[in-house]
């Protein structure tokens, strides 16, 4: 089922769902706005690439999905992943993973994969979003406090670097990040702001504070990146020899298996009448499209489509509308990225980790769950430090169905 034809039939694109779905859509489009161009910079990638992913995927997802209401684009999610191939293979690699993922991720589709989500135990799901929250907080400490990024090495040893580093941070880079974060996480509940998503508030007061005191060694986008063209890229296809195709492999089996994951359950907590199959399939094909034209590897994304849809979404004409606002955004205000401050991009995937990372549900499930499932949830979690998301995931699961096998025949 392709959930626009479906919306159609049900009449969900009549005048009278026209204003809620177009206001949804720009608000939507908003939010993703400041999210896209971190997810991108985080990853290795200029923030013009994390845009382009956004109006792709989104469109393409929209149109095509199983879902009426899902919203797509780059996630925090994927940064501990794309990052890591970014430094191991290049930006062209990591384009090539991308789209490797899509073709996988179609296959999923054909092999009626999408209701697999329903036998992913919840601890191992809580384990992995955990640990890749922890990843990406300390991948991006570094730029909130101003500080060099550590070489590549095991998780605790960047941290133990990091943290040896500390005495070195540049003081105005820490205290415009730590206005960002707090403005972020705060700032909606200030008189007047309250309709205004923190991202969005957090970015835009960081830029108009340094650009009006100028700040000395506070970089910005255009002093990393340079410009952003207000131009769309003409499509390029990324080297794929044999050889590199297999060394990507296990990168682009990581992406294909959190993207399947992220969207369905995007899918099923926001529309029960989701075709989990159709909706695989759309983000295999925005998988494809979005890096032939530089964009990075898309998801549904949780927390968009959940603002969508409380700002009254019901049909795909919101995803629709999030992407163009997002591509008229690119096109005309592009340039005016530059000025934006690296460190409150990093305060924004600080906030975005601290949430992946879920502390309350993650203490309240050590304690009162029972141990096969801590387990299983210590394992998924350990691994998503040290190994990679499909040995992390597949392990968890294992331990989880062990667990509940070792359970029945014992009859306890």
């Amino acid at each position: 089922m392709i959930a626009i034809v479906e919306a159609a039939r049900a009449g969900l694109f009549g005048r009278p769902h026209w204003p809620a779905n177009l206001l949804a859509g720009l608000v939507v489009g908003v939010v993703s706005l400041p999210l896209s161009m971190a997810f991108a910079i985080a990853s290795g990638v200029t923030p013009q690439q994390g845009l382009i992913t956004a109006v792709v995927a989104g469109l393409i997802v929209a149109v095509l999905g199983g879902t009426r209401v899902q919203i797509a684009g780059p996630t925090g999610a994927f940064v501990a992943i794309l990052s890591g191939i970014t430094a191991s293979h290049g930006r062209d690699g990591l384009l090539l993973a991308g789209l490797m993922a899509g073709a996988l991720l179609i296959l999923l589709s054909l092999a009626r994969m999408g209701r697999a989500i329903r036998h992913v135990p919840p601890a191992v799901i809580l384990g992995f979003t955990s640990g890749i929250g922890l990843v990406i907080l300390a991948n991006q400490l570094p730029a909130f406090l101003g500080l060099p990024a550590p070489p590549a090495a095991p998780f605790h040893v960047r941290t133990g670097r990091l943290l040896q580093s500390l005495p070195a941070a540049h003081l105005a880079t820490t205290l415009l990040a730590g206005f960002s974060l707090l403005l972020m996480q705060y700032g909606p509940r200030l008189p007047g702001c309250s309709r205004i998503p923190g991202p969005l508030l957090a970015m835009v007061a960081a830029t108009l504070v340094q650009a009006q005191f100028g700040f000395a060694g506070v970089r910005t986008i255009g002093d990393t990146y340079g410009a952003i063209a207000a131009s769309w890229p003409a499509p390029t296809v990324p080297d794929a020899s044999p050889a590199r195709l297999l060394g990507l492999l296990p990168a682009a089996l990581s992406i294909a298996l959190l993207g399947a994951l992220e969207s369905l359950l995007a899918a099923r907590v926001t529309d029960p009448r989701h075709d989990g199959n159709q909706e695989l399939l759309a983000q295999g094909l925005a998988n494809i499209a979005a890096p032939l034209f530089g964009g990075l590897a898309a998801s549904g994304a949780l927390g968009r489509t959940a603002t969508s849809v409380r700002m009254g979404a019901t049909s795909p004409l919101a995803g629709i509308t999030h992407a163009v606002v997002l591509l008229l955004i690119l096109l005309v205000l592009g340039p005016l990225a530059a000025r934006v401050p690296m460190c409150a991009l990093a305060a924004i995937l600080v906030g975005v980790s601290w949430h992946l990372m879920e502390l309350p549900k993650l203490q309240t499930t050590l304690r009162t769950a029972p141990t096969i499932e801590v387990v299983a949830l210590l394992v998924t979690y350990g691994l998503t430090l040290y190994a990679n998301l499909v040995i992390a995931v597949g392990a968890g699961v294992a331990v989880a169905l062990l667990g509940r096998r070792s359970h029945r025949l014992t009859g306890n």
